[in-house]
């Protein structure tokens, strides 16, 4: 019977032993289930974001009066110069859930760091094609604003688009309706929206502008595409003084009325553009264009649209009053894109123009005004560029671009200060894209 007992004790406490050890083995196999749990919880958030960008880097060679992109200006006005620097170091964060997505984008240089989007977008929950989007983002207006910089084969957009929309993009708000991709109008895009008007620089006024863009694209069997578009801008720019000054034969005239002051001067623009492409045994062809017009308020030694930091005096503060100019305008670019075969390169030419004051033209700029009026200047001369160079696409990641720009103007006597302007630039540049 002892010994009965003794292993019937024995027997019990194994078995107490293999229950407690069962049970403490379970508690690890839980933790692991619930850590599996939120690892997988955490990709899909992970899996909503999204991390991308682009890396710009480079060298440019100027004549000796050349505003160059990158690098300061020349500090020796008698020799020509060159400057290296990132022109544009991005990264864009995206984040997408369902049916709203929101994305934040970043501008690093040398020069600091600054934003460049940063936007909520919410699509259709029933087709997927139309959206709303708010903050900071490209305007709507043309092709060439939205194609973006990591694609351009060209190093800058045209001189038009620099001028006219300096930094490319606006706060505001946009509705983009397009129909489904079932549908046979699917070619067509609606975009429309009210923006600030001052480009990503702070709101200064209580009007907003308006732009929109109707485009159609189509495919053309398997080998060629067309899009053509129609774009129009209504908008104002706050007139800071009594002093407004149009053009009247060669000259500007002045209404000087206590009650201008405060209104807007009207900036209008009306643009169209064309894009087609074609494969052939050459490679891609491709080959477009805009052409712009309008009216474009400024200053006396500015045709360029107001982004705040802009303004005469600005500096950092608000800008002082200026009178305010009204000009008629015209420009627009040509762009041929031919790659070469199979191999990754491709040649690239454009030729753009501006022409700020479509009033006057010629030995008319820069004639003597007399009374309360005042001459034109160098401002208002028409303006044009030429460029060319090629494109090596050395894998899908990494880029490099040569490209020579020769810029000129038109001749008048009146103007003597043809040596202090602009002078012709080459531009080689390397992006890394990611």
């Amino acid at each position: 019977m002892k010994q009965i007992t003794i292993l019937l004790c024995l027997f019990l406490m194994a078995m107490t032993g293999y229950g407690q050890q069962t049970e403490n083995e379970q508690i690890p196999l839980e933790n692991l289930e619930k850590r599996t749990s939120s690892l997988e919880d955490a990709v899909k958030i992970l899996q909503k974001i999204k991390i991308s960008g682009y890396i710009q880097g480079q060298l440019q060679v100027g004549e000796k009066d050349a505003k160059l992109k990158v690098g300061s200006d020349n500090e020796d006005k008698e020799h020509s110069f060159n400057r290296i620097g990132i022109r544009r170091g991005r990264i864009k964060l995206t984040y997408e859930e369902k049916i709203i997505s929101g994305v934040f984008q970043l501008d690093i240089t040398e020069k600091g760091v600054g934003v460049k989007d940063a936007y909520l977008s919410i699509k259709d929950p029933w087709i997927g094609t139309s959206s709303l989007r708010a903050g900071v983002f490209d305007r709507p207006f043309g092709y060439e604003i939205n194609y973006s910089s990591s694609r351009r084969e060209s190093p800058e957009r045209s001189t038009i688009f620099q001028t006219l929309f300096p930094d490319e993009r606006d706060l505001g708000a946009m509705l983009v309706l397009q129909p489904s991709k079932t549908s046979p109008w699917n070619i067509l895009k609606l975009e429309a929206g009210l923006f600030a008007g001052n480009g990503i620089k702070i709101e200064t006024d209580n009007r907003k502008d308006f732009i929109g863009h109707v485009s159609v694209n189509k495919n053309i069997g398997s080998d060629a595409k067309i899009g053509v578009g129609v774009s129009y801008y209504n908008g104002g720019v706050y007139q800071s003084t009594e002093n407004v000054y149009t053009m009247n034969d060669d000259v500007f005239t002045v209404d000087s009325n206590s009650g201008n002051k405060g209104k807007f001067a009207k900036r209008e623009y009306v643009g169209f553009d064309a894009q087609f492409s074609i494969m052939s045994i050459l490679g891609m062809t491709s080959v477009r264009g805009e052409y712009l017009f309008g009216q474009q308020p400024g200053s006396s030694s500015s045709a360029k649209s107001p982004n705040y930091s802009n303004l005469p005096g600005s500096g950092g503060s608000a800008p002082t009053a200026y009178d305010m100019f009204i000009r008629k305008m015209k420009g627009g670019y040509v762009m041929l894109v031919q790659d070469l075969g199979t191999f990754p390169v491709s040649i690239i030419a454009r030729y753009d123009w501006y022409d700020p004051n479509t009033k006057i033209s010629g030995n008319d700029v820069g004639k003597a005004a007399s009374g309360t009026s005042i001459a034109t200047t160098k401002t208002d001369l028409w303006q044009s560029t030429i460029g060319f160079g090629g494109l090596w696409r050395i894998n899908p990641s990494l880029r490099l671009t040569a490209y020579y720009e020769i810029n000129s103007w038109e001749d008048s006597g009146n103007i003597t200060d043809y040596d202090s302007w602009e002078g012709n630039v080459f531009t080689l540049h390397l992006q890394y894209k990611f």
